[in-house]
């Protein structure tokens, strides 16, 4: 019975505490709302993002229309074309409606994950040598500890100038904007996964060294076998932090930058200064914060699928 008791006791925290919690914060935050006027209006409650979301929903919904129907009329007019003239050659224009909010979301979110694998391919074998090899981290240490401490913003013009210098073709593959925010991504990423992967390798144990040692392991099986799954909380540590640290930093270089994504369309809004520019950011930032968080979740999902301690992937 009492632990029937303390069972539905705990599920009842679980679920109820959340609740409170949240109901608690929409209270506060409508008070405050219904107390805060600024030169573009009140600002926005619960009520006023909840509208936005729908209605950013309704936008993306008829830009698909308008291009669906830009194309049908392409198609059309070819055929047409075609019938009068059998050599005539169909063309096909690109739609070049402007992104809506769902196109801005994807957007960075390839941005956001092509700069964090990209940093995933550098630091983790580095970090991973950097550990092995006492040698390598005394040579090393001195870079990292001068260019951790420095905002991946501060590289955003050099990033910019480099990129524009070198990456020069008639049809590249990729915009020069998205090149620049992944590097910048991927430059905030790199040390917290070289310095958490590094420490990993470093503080295991010794006993299970001394295995490797005995059984004469070759050096890849070494890694494969020993460092890799006794290290692995460590370098999800690492990962989690820089995709968290990457999303963050994305928003404000592509504020900064103009490049698409969310953080333009927050920095557009501003701009625009409409009635209801205020509400379609404070609903963009709430996209943000909920993007983060599912990212986060997700890198627990995958650090407990491939870690062999499941009691080490708690939260």
């Amino acid at each position: 019975m009492s632990q029937w008791y303390v069972r539905i006791s705990t599920t009842v925290k679980a679920i109820m505490l959340p609740i409170i919690g949240i109901a608690f914060f929409l209270g506060l935050w409508t008070i405050a709302a219904n107390n805060i006027d600024t030169s573009l209006g009140q600002f926005p409650g619960p009520k006023a993002v909840g509208t936005q979301i729908v209605n950013l929903y309704q936008e993306h919904v008829d830009s698909r229309e308008k291009e669906q129907a830009f194309y049908q009329r392409q198609e059309l007019r070819n055929a047409e074309r075609l019938k009068k003239d059998p050599n005539y050659p169909a063309k096909i224009r690109d739609y070049t409606g402007k992104e809506t909010f769902l196109d801005q979301i994807i957007t960075s979110l390839v941005t956001v994950m092509s700069g964090f694998l990209f940093a995933v391919i550098i630091a983790i074998p580095l970090g991973i040598s950097v550990g092995l090899n006492k040698s390598l981290n005394l040579a090393i240490n001195p870079i990292i500890q001068v260019f951790k401490p420095v905002s991946p913003l501060a590289w955003l013009p050099l990033v910019t100038m480099v990129v524009s210098a070198v990456y020069t073709s008639d049809d590249p593959m990729f915009d020069k904007s998205f090149i620049n925010s992944m590097i910048t991504v991927t430059l905030c990423c790199v040390w917290p996964m070289v310095i958490n992967t590094a420490i990993g390798v470093s503080s295991i144990n010794q006993d299970w060294l001394n295995v490797s040692s005995v059984l004469r392991l070759p050096n890849l099986v070494h890694v494969r076998k020993i460092i890799l799954p006794a290290s692995i909380p460590a370098i999800f540590t690492g990962m989690r932090l820089s995709l968290g640290i990457a999303w963050m930093v994305l928003i404000a270089a592509e504020m900064l930058a103009q490049n698409p994504g969310l953080g333009k369309f927050v920095w557009d809004e501003f701009q625009n200064g409409s009635s209801q520019s205020l509400s379609r950011i404070m609903t963009a930032v709430f996209v943000i914060g909920f993007i983060g968080f599912l990212l986060d979740r997700a890198m627990l999902k995958i650090q407990r699928f491939v870690s062999w301690d499941k009691t080490t992937v708690n939260r």
